[in-house]
């Protein structure tokens, strides 16, 4: 009987973990990129026994294969998926393709932001409790090879919207979702309604033995499931109401209610992470420990001496007196607008890269109220000079993130920040939003 083929396209983490995983199953597996491979790619993909082809893809045997797991990267508009979608050739994502062979306990997280944190936040607090658990995901780690080389009892899942797409049968025991803002809508049509869908596919195949932790102060959220109910025990998260179920806020400490079993967890201003969207990220981090059993103490020690993540609203330095702060991964202006809320003192805000068709019209309260001057960092600004030109002047630009961090420190004074938060994608002048953060840390480092 001859070998199912598989193909996958794209050869970045995500692409390698489907191959070493579909080459463990028995599949014959090709890894397919359009663009040109790196020499590390190259040679890991050798080392399994992989076949590879770059800056291409061979149409006759891709639409020859029995299964496609696509990079969540790659859109399905570009003609190639069509073709498969057209002859009925299963396109899938990394996430679906390692849940099939995948026995552990998942929870998966997804929304517009906060999703990194929230997933750090709850393999931090399993890990403290002695699980034998992985973070993997849209935070840099691949599903796919966890499964293959060192299968965990429990997955803590970072999906993007790309990656629920193309996911059908895959079913999380603990599914969240943290808010839904205006994010990637040119991968939606300009479509608000079908990335909320999109978002909303982490409910799918759930029944009442899973659970689903949601935000109710998110009115997207609220409004759509007002119209679709969901089939799992669902335990709302709320800032500003207080409940019977779910997660709320009593006289400033966390309550926490799963099956009639309410807990007061710890004081909110012992949380290591400040600011409104940690503290919900926090209590929807604690609302899945406690469904797993987890005590109290071990959450309230977990979120007081929990690390954020890299790039984001990372400290880089203090010099004479000016704090330089990396938000690279704010690739949107929601979560810009969770940087600019949460600034304490005058700041000098470096923005700018590749725009989703952003609406900046959200951020000029903040902007009014703690920016002193604008650096833009990106090929195209104009959209961005045009939003603040009344607001804030002179606004500079800069082609590069040591040029960036030169003229920030130029016009900051002492007692300002500096905040790299661009709302906008790496791609015009950086490899990614890593990439960018990196650069920005080593300019700072070198003023």
């Amino acid at each position: 009987m001859s070998k199912k083929q598989l193909v996958i396209m794209g050869a970045g983490k995500s692409g390698y973990g489907a191959a070493l995983l579909g080459k463990k199953e028995g599949y014959n597996v090709l890894v397919s990129d359009s663009n040109s491979i790196s020499d590390g790619s190259k040679e890991a993909l050798n080392k399994i026994g992989v076949e590879w082809e770059e800056n291409g893809h061979s149409q006759d045997r891709i639409l020859a294969s029995d299964l496609v797991v696509k990079s969540p990267g790659i859109s399905d508009e570009q003609a190639i998926i069509k073709s498969l979608d057209k002859n009925k050739i299963p396109v899938i994502s990394e996430i679906e393709f390692a849940g099939r062979y995948c026995n552990g306990f998942k929870i998966c997280i997804t929304g517009s932001n906060g999703k990194t944190t929230t997933t750090l936040m709850i393999h931090h607090i399993l890990s403290n409790a002695g699980l034998d658990v992985a973070a993997v995901g849209n935070v840099g780690y691949s599903y796919a090879q966890s499964v293959a080389e060192n299968p965990k009892d429990y997955y803590v899942i970072e999906l993007s919207s790309f990656q629920l797409d193309r996911m059908y049968e895959f079913k999380a025991d603990i599914g969240l979702l943290l808010n839904i803002t205006p994010d990637h809508l040119d991968r939606y049509n300009n479509s608000f309604k079908s990335y909320t869908h999109s978002k909303f596919r982490i409910l799918q195949n759930l029944t009442p033995s899973e659970h689903f932790i949601y935000n109710q102060d998110d009115e997207a959220i609220t409004s759509y499931l007002e119209k679709n109910q969901s089939s799992a025990t669902n335990h709302p998260v709320s800032i500003s109401k207080i409940n019977q179920k779910g997660a709320w806020i009593e006289n400033e400490n966390i309550q926490i209610n799963i099956n009639q079993k309410k807990q007061s967890i710890m004081s909110i201003h012992q949380l290591a992470q400040q600011g409104k969207h940690n503290l919900f990220n926090s209590m929807a981090s604690g609302i899945a420990a406690r469904v797993l059993d987890i005590r109290k103490e071990i959450i309230r020690d977990s979120l007081s001496d929990f690390q954020n993540v890299e790039h984001r609203l990372e400290h880089v330095a203090k010099i004479h007196g000016i704090d330089f702060i990396n938000d690279s991964k704010a690739t949107n202006v929601n979560s810009t607008w969770y940087a600019l809320e949460s600034m304490q003192k005058p700041t000098i805000w470096i923005v700018g890269g590749v725009d989703k068709g952003n609406d900046y019209s959200m951020l000029e309260g903040l902007v009014k109220q703690k920016v002193l001057g604008i650096v833009c960092l990106g090929t195209k600004n104009d959209k961005i000079k045009k939003s603040f030109k009344n607001i804030v002047e002179p606004i500079h630009e800069a082609k590069s993130a040591s040029e960036a961090v030169r003229l920030s420190y130029r016009i900051a004074k002492k007692g300002y920040n500096v905040l790299l938060s661009p709302a906008c994608a790496s791609f015009d002048l950086f490899e990614d939003f890593e990439d960018r953060g990196h650069q920005f840390k080593k300019a700072v480092r070198s003023l």
